[in-house]
């Protein structure tokens, strides 16, 4: 049974009335942790959406593209999405337990953090209610403020002007030492290499959009430095 089909079942015994963010006190062990996580990161996103003060086609779009979804299994979705977007509960508390379910696994904190921000830029605008909300998030999930600034620069355009953030490094890095963190970087974005550490689906649907960023940072630094780069040569 998929955890869309588990999520369905537990949908249907909810109470009228009942607050989304009520329903973790009963989601302590597995497999119903990996139900609640998943509530809570549709939860969180939802609240994200909504931090602009619209919720945008574009940015439900965005949603489903990083969320696998299959297409039967939508409507409930949309459910939770809307039912996060009403409740009374602070997004605070969505964070927070996440960052309690996933405390020793600080990699899958930050593809959250990153999906927040790839929903954000859905429609073309990095708010500012939405930049604050996601500083809010990642200081919930004790991501420092270098880290954070890197995985904007990742899918924030504005700031992929600066092709170092992007990669993580500082300006005077030697060449040789860009090159490695570059190949380093596309390594551990590849699709095998995620599943291997055991991230979600969603993590690896990101993989996409931050190898863009990343790729696109080293040919910038690449024609700066004079080199003739081919992207698959490494």
């Amino acid at each position: 049974m998929s955890i869309w089909s588990n999520i369905s079942k537990l949908l249907e015994s909810f109470v009228l009335g009942q607050t989304l963010s009520s329903l973790f006190k009963n989601l302590k062990t597995p497999p119903e942790k990996r139900i609640g996580f998943t509530i809570a990161a549709i939860g969180l996103s939802a609240k994200m959406a909504k931090a602009d003060g619209i919720v945008t086609t574009k940015e439900q779009i965005a949603f489903k593209n990083i969320f696998s979804i299959p297409q039967n299994d939508e409507k409930h979705v949309e459910y939770i999405f809307n039912l996060a977007q009403r409740d009374i509960a602070g997004f605070d508390i969505y964070a927070k337990r996440i960052s309690k379910m996933l405390k020793n696994k600080p990699k899958l904190l930050e593809n959250l953090i990153e999906g927040l921000l790839y929903i954000s830029m859905a429609d073309g605008i990095f708010h500012p209610n939405e930049e604050i909300f996601i500083n809010k998030v990642a200081k919930i999930f004790k991501i420092s403020n270098h880290k954070l600034a890197v995985l904007k620069a990742r899918h924030i355009p504005e700031l992929q002007k600066n092709p170092y953030l992007v990669l993580g490094i500082a300006q005077n890095t030697e060449f040789k030492d860009i090159k490695k963190q570059w190949q380093k970087l596309v390594q551990e974005s590849h699709p095998d290499n995620l599943i291997a550490q055991g991230l979600p689906q969603e993590a690896i649907n990101l993989a996409t959009s931050r190898l863009i960023a990343i790729n696109k940072a080293w040919e910038i630094i690449n024609r700066k430095n004079g080199k003739v780069h081919h992207i698959n040569s490494y």
